[in-house]
């Protein structure tokens, strides 16, 4: 140690960074977590049931509104 100039540590300094939650970062994780838990083949069949639900209600809708038209036209017409 030295008389005339002695050895003195700095504080350390507070470095903040705020996080910002991040929807489409968290989805992304999640995703490259779930093909890395589950093979791809696994992944492409849960897509595709979600896309075969997804156009059989689309399917229930469009058949619904026809009929609601063809109701509509016969009791107005």
């Amino acid at each position: 140690m030295s008389i005339l100039f002695p050895k003195v540590n700095k504080p350390r300094e507070w470095d903040h960074r705020p996080i910002y939650y991040d929807e489409e970062k968290e989805a992304r994780k999640e995703k490259l977590a779930r093909l890395h838990n589950h093979s791809l083949r696994d992944e492409y069949e849960r897509r595709k049931r979600e896309r075969e639900a997804k156009n059989k209600s689309r399917l229930a809708f469009w058949i619904a509104l026809l009929l609601l038209a063809f109701l509509i036209y016969y009791f107005v017409l």
